[in-house]
């Protein structure tokens, strides 16, 4: 028997059993208060709805499982079983499940989707996204992703790390850079560079001509070396630790120069005429890119060439009429080639490619007619040779074009590869070097300079800065090595290598502040006995160049990572803008589809890791760093979707909103130095002694991005979506706390020692013992006063109880013999120390017409 009755619900009678179909929260049937079972299954259904959004989330399920989902859980949702009256009904919310799991379904069939949802979101879409200009395309073309693709998704696929190769040098790059790199070192003399010469010597040039330095990258064919890029990387290092200007000297030529763009789009007759002579010094090259107006803007190039027929060796041939203003060009006072990039026209279609051709690269002799080498610039009264080049209506053939008429307007994408590549290598280099080889000298002057008794090193106010350089000397080099092994391995990582290059460069301006405030006035104190100076001096152009440091951070690199390393944005913008609009609704349609189902879970995922902090995050292995791998897994998933939302929420704004920008730049830049350096402990076997240390480098840089996400989610536009974040990324709130002090401390009185810690904190560092030699005279008095040590700590004792008294006009250590505080061998041990001190502190003076002069002389330069 079966009786109905239709009102908010409908009730079915059945035998032995009631059903009752409906949310929980619905009003009670026949005004009957809900009972603690019906709470119960109230309780279990609501269970059950938020693991299946989870699962499906966490899956990026397609939508018709979505769609099932719903629909079941709409019929299950008001199932509940009671021992009275059996009865079936269906409230309100379990209709609205019903109906949103049949659209749900509805939608999964792609046409009917397409017609109500894809062309609507698509309109909209097109509308609001940036269009991406030319060169922004090409630049996004050029480079490759790979690690950095990881960090974005946020569950970073480990084999992407771990597979990377390790620093590896064939015998061949061992023995040269134990060989004539370290023979180079020891023909720099920076102060005769830096000051009498601001040039390197003839003869320190003519061994780099012979040696090969000017063509490490070109072919072995062509009479280069053919080096790895870890190579190139480790001995531009090992060069510049001596002299910053001698390293940028041989890293231009071999770091974005017309060598690499020949090897690589060069016609077959430009690498037969140039390349021979590149690889063996016979020509110095230089690249012409920065123009006086546009600056880093390589879209708003003024430099003009114009296709045109003109006389060339007493024929017409056909060519182009150029008239361009470059100036920062590094070597072109001295260069024999001139690369230069310009934008091509050609209005009367003499190439018939129609009149906008684009930005188009030429090699030039520089006795060409018309080229104008100008005068030197003095970057920072750094020694390399830097100055503007110019030329107007200049002719020169079509053949000068690289890789001829072919390439002409790819200029962009071929200078972004090439870019990405070098700036891989470089400037990681000279930034990494630097960091270390201010460790290691001020290092040995903590160790040697003592106050109150005490070395300064081991006074706490010293010994804070001093950790600083430690951790940094390790993290970055470990993101050197890691970078150089990308390039290595064919990759061209654009993104990281602009990253690398601002974040190594900061780091580098903060490792030298703190040497200086360590070290005091004996850096400050110009001459041939400074170490620290021409480093300090140059500080500002690796700051600047290629790109300055904070347009690269808060302009280019988030910008630049969320279109190439996002895995569907760059999709969705190429389809809004694609000319077919029913290719670019079918193309949008699956990447937002694949946009969607990545948020949801990113959404899940993030919250969960916040509330379990990382405990069930992926880790590549169980060694002593699978913690901090789960943490950095939990840390790249929430900077997903803070980088996702932020630029689906910000869209075109993201230009303009350039302190969110930078912030977000940031946490990619510590996301990636976390991965170096956990990398860099499992390559060189986990090392006990390094596990404290690298310990530290985690926490602090964990401890640095919660502020950053806090800083951002204070700062974001819209409220809403900043409250959020912070709730999805840090639902318990942010607790990092950076390395305790005490941790800090241990590894700083480990770096006061000689010994395996110290020299592999800086390793690739030129080293000298030579107690004459500039840095060398720090290491001789470093290694004397610790093998005096325990000598020095009975003397010292002996002189505060009043035994003797140290003062210049007394020879104390003969007075500690006679007292019988010391013997006879160890007053020698403690003089070899006490006169090696003595050298290693003093610092230059100048009779005052010795300045004068060269004031006078830098005015007539």
């Amino acid at each position: 028997m079966i009786a109905t009755r239709f009102s908010s619900r409908v009730i079915i009678k059945l035998p032995y059993r009631r059903l009752r179909f409906g949310l929980a929260g619905d009003a009670p049937t026949n005004g009957v208060a809900p009972s603690e079972e019906d709470s119960a299954v109230g309780l279990l259904l609501f269970v059950i709805a938020i693991v299946a959004f989870a699962t499906l989330a966490m899956r990026e399920s397609p939508l018709w499982h979505w769609g099932v989902a719903t629909l079941a859980l709409g019929l299950l949702s008001g199932v509940n079983f009671g021992p009275v009256h059996p009865e079936f009904g269906l409230g309100f919310g379990s209709w609205l499940l019903i109906v949103l799991g049949l659209v749900l379904l509805a939608l999964s069939v792609a046409p009917l989707r397409k017609a109500l949802v894809i062309t609507p979101v698509f309109g909209a879409v097109k509308s609001i996204l940036p269009r991406v200009s030319r060169t922004e395309q090409e630049a996004l073309d050029a480079g490759t992703v790979g690690w950095d693709a990881e960090l974005f998704s946020g569950r970073p696929n480990w084999d992407k790390l771990t597979e990377i190769r390790p620093l590896t040098l064939t015998a061949e790059e061992e023995a040269f850079l134990a060989g004539p790199t370290e023979t180079v070192c020891q023909m720099i003399d920076d102060w005769d560079i830096r000051h009498n010469r601001a040039d390197l010597s003839p003869e320190l040039w003519q061994f780099l001509r012979d040696k090969g330095f000017l063509g490490m990258l070109i072919g072995k064919e062509y009479g280069g070396l053919g080096f790895s890029a870890q190579a190139q990387s480790m001995i531009v290092s090992k060069i510049a630790s001596r002299s910053v200007a001698a390293g940028i000297t041989v890293m231009v030529p071999n770091s974005l120069g017309p060598g690499e763009l020949l090897e690589k789009y060069g016609t077959p007759a430009q690498k037969e005429k140039y390349l021979h002579r590149l690889a063996t010094g016979v020509d110095i090259p230089c690249f012409a890119l920065t123009g006086v107006h546009s600056g880093s803007d390589a879209g708003g190039m003024r430099d003009i060439g114009i296709v045109t027929k003109g006389m060339w060796n007493g024929e017409e041939t056909l060519g182009v009429n150029l008239t361009f203003d470059k100036r920062y060009i590094t070597l072109a006072p001295i260069a024999t080639l001139v690369g230069l990039a310009f934008i091509l026209k050609d209005p009367n279609n003499l190439l018939g490619r129609g009149e906008d051709i684009g930005i188009t690269l030429a090699l030039i002799p520089h006795d060409h007619p018309g080229l104008d080498i100008g005068r030197r610039h003095f970057p920072a009264r750094q020694a390399f040779m830097n100055g503007p080049v110019r030329g107007k209506d200049m002719f020169v053939p079509i053949e000068f074009l690289i890789g001829g008429t072919d390439y002409a307007g790819q200029g962009w994408r071929m200078l972004m590869e090439c870019l990405s590549t070098g700036r891989a290598i470089s400037l990681p280099a000279i930034g990494s070097t630097s960091i270390k080889a201010t460790l290691r000298a001020t290092s040995a002057y903590a160790r040697v300079r003592r106050q109150f008794g005490i070395p300064v090193g081991t006074m706490e106010g010293v010994a804070e800065p001093l950790g600083e350089m430690v951790k940094r000397a390790y993290s970055f080099e470990a993101a050197r090595r890691l970078t150089a092994s990308m390039v290595d391995e064919g990759q061209r990582p654009a993104v990281i290598a602009g990253l690398l290059k601002y974040t190594t460069t900061e780091a580098m301006r903060d490792s030298m502040d703190d040497a200086f405030d360590i070290q005091g006035g004996r850096a400050i104190q110009d001459g041939p006995g400074n170490y620290l100076f021409g480093a300090y001096q140059a500080l500002p152009v690796a700051i600047t160049v290629e790109g300055a440091n904070i347009l690269t951070r808060t302009l280019m690199t988030f910008a630049q990572g969320v279109l190439r390393a996002h895995p569907y944005l760059l999709k969705e913008v190429q389809a809004a803008q694609s000319k077919d609009r029913q290719k670019g609704i079918d193309a949008f349609d699956t990447a937002f589809g694949g946009h969607t189902a990545f948020m949801l879970r990113n959404i899940v995922a993030s919250f969960l890791h916040g509330l379990t902090n990382g405990s069930f995050a992926s880790s590549p292995n169980d060694g002593p760093m699978a913690g901090w791998y789960r943490k950095l897994h939990r840390y790249s998933q929430a900077f997903a979707l803070t980088a996702d939302w932020t630029t689906v929420v910000l869209g075109g704004a993201l230009k303009a909103k350039q302190k969110i920008s930078g912030r977000m730049a940031d946490l990619l830049g510590d996301l990636y130095i976390m991965s170096a350096t956990l990398k860099r402990f499992e390559e060189e076997g986990r090392l006990a002694e390094d596990r404290e240390l690298v310990d530290a480098i985690m926490e602090d840089r964990i401890a640095s991005m919660e502020k950053t996400f806090g800083e951002v989610f204070d700062n974001f536009p819209n409220p809403v979506f900043g409250t959020a974040m912070r709730f999805l990324c840090f639902p318990l709130g942010r607790h990092a706390k950076p390395a305790a002090d005490d941790v800090n401390y241990k590894f700083v009185r480990a770096v006061l020692r000689p010994g395996a810690f110290r020299d592999r904190l800086t390793t690739g560092v030129y080293v000298s013992m030579d107690p004459n030699d500039v840095t060398g005279v720090l290491e001789d008095a470093f290694i004397k006063v610790t093998e005096a040590e325990d000598i020095e700590a009975r003397f010292i004792k002996a002189s505060r109880r009043g035994v003797f008294d140290r003062r210049l006009d007394r020879d104390a250590i003969a007075d500690a013999v006679e007292a019988g505080v010391i013997n006879d061998n160890e007053a020698g041990i403690m003089r070899a120390a006490d006169e090696a001190t003595e050298r290693a502190v003093q610092v230059d003076d100048f009779d005052k017409d010795v300045l004068k002069h060269t004031e006078q002389r830098t005015a007539a330069e």
